[in-house]
C-alpha cells in the first residue's frame, strides 16, 4: 500500500519528463476551466440577452393586434 501512494504523490524524482507532462496538463486544464467558465457566463448573457429581445418582441406584437 505505501509503493501505490508514494507512486501516486508527485514527489518521484527519477522521472523528470513525466513530470513536466503532468505539470503541463495540469496547466492546460486549468487554461480550459476557466475557458469553460469563461464561455458559461458569455452564453448565460447571450441567452438573457435574446430572451430580453424576444419578450419586447412579444410585446410590441401583442400591442399590435387588435382587440
Amino acid at each position: 500500500m505505501a509503493k501505490a501512494l508514494i507512486g501516486y504523490m508527485d514527489s518521484d524524482l527519477r522521472t523528470p519528463a513525466l513530470s513536466a507532462e503532468n505539470a503541463r496538463l495540469r496547466a492546460r486544464v486549468g487554461e480550459l476551466e476557466a475557458l469553460v467558465l469563461r464561455l458559461s457566463e458569455e452564453n448565460d448573457k447571450l441567452a438573457a440577452a435574446q430572451a430580453a429581445a424576444l419578450l419586447d418582441e412579444a410585446a410590441s406584437l401583442s400591442e399590435m393586434q387588435p382587440a
